[in-house]
């Protein structure tokens, strides 16, 4: 159910009335406003109440704005990470695990379309002839995504927040997450520009805490430079190597990997 508080208080809209206002709506030119919104209602023979229409107006403008009902979600305090996992399951991680949210979809749909946006906004193709997706979007969020049959219990989106905060390498010393000499090392490596590599986890803070917070002060490191084609492509190669299986698959959290038939 969509749903919108206003001043007669929430007003709960069933997914029906909100996909047959959505599909009125695409048969002509305009933009998405409440006017519309309550004539296209209105010629439905629906109830066409503010409240009703701003209900009906906020369902549609998550869909085509910004991450849909996930977006309070990416403006929680310490959000790290959001994680979708068909309609009916959405976990948030703010640094201690993951948490189940309230935010539901409507239907499989939904989670796809808003799947499709957000890859459409990274320059990427999602559909079922190329059903994943892994790319950096404008904001630096890692988006991923897997379209439903290959994804169970139904399309898969997960959402990698970039730190909003940059600690300087002194910071990192004086916390403790690196260790004194350590850190005059890397001081000494980036100050001679002396090629490294950095390896570990999956959300060990590789790009975060290391490129982002050391490297890229002094020049931008190839790793970020390149990211935007790290992905581009996996089908191709995938073909070119078929014992690598994992080429075109989007990374995920180390609890969100499956493996089997």
């Amino acid at each position: 159910m969509s749903a919108a508080t206003g001043a007669g208080g929430t007003v709960e809209i069933a997914p029906e009335v909100v996909d047959e206002v959505r599909e009125r709506l695409a048969r002509e030119p305009g933009g998405l406003t409440p006017h519309r919104v309550s004539e296209a209602l209105r010629v439905a023979g629906r109830p066409v109440g503010d409240a009703t229409v701003l209900a009906v107006y906020e369902a549609l403008r998550r869909d085509v704005v910004g991450a849909g009902p996930l977006e309070p979600l990416l403006r929680l305090p310490g959000v790290t990470d959001v994680l979708v996992n068909g309609p009916d399951q959405v976990f948030v991680d703010r640094g201690e695990g993951l948490e189940v949210t309230g935010v539901r979809f409507p239907d499989d749909d939904g989670v796809r379309r808003l799947a499709q946006r957000l890859a459409a906004a990274g320059g990427r193709r999602l559909d079922d002839a190329s059903p994943y997706a892994d790319l950096r979007l404008a904001d630096g969020t890692r988006f991923h995504a897997v379209l439903a049959p290959l994804a169970r219990p139904g399309t898969a989106i997960s959402l990698r927040v970039p730190s909003a905060r940059v600690f300087t390498l002194a910071e990192l010393v004086e916390s403790g997450m690196v260790a004194p000499a350590l850190g005059e090392l890397l001081r000494g490596i980036v100050d001679a520009r002396l090629a490294f590599l950095v390896s570990g986890g999956t959300g060990s803070g590789k790009t975060t805490h290391w490129l982002r917070h050391v490297y890229v002060r002094h020049w931008t490191p190839t790793g970020l430079r390149g990211a935007r084609h790290e992905h581009q492509n996996t089908q191709e190669a995938a073909v070119r190597d078929p014992a690598r299986p994992d080429l075109g698959r989007p990374r995920r959290r180390p609890e969100r990997r499956r493996s089997g038939l």
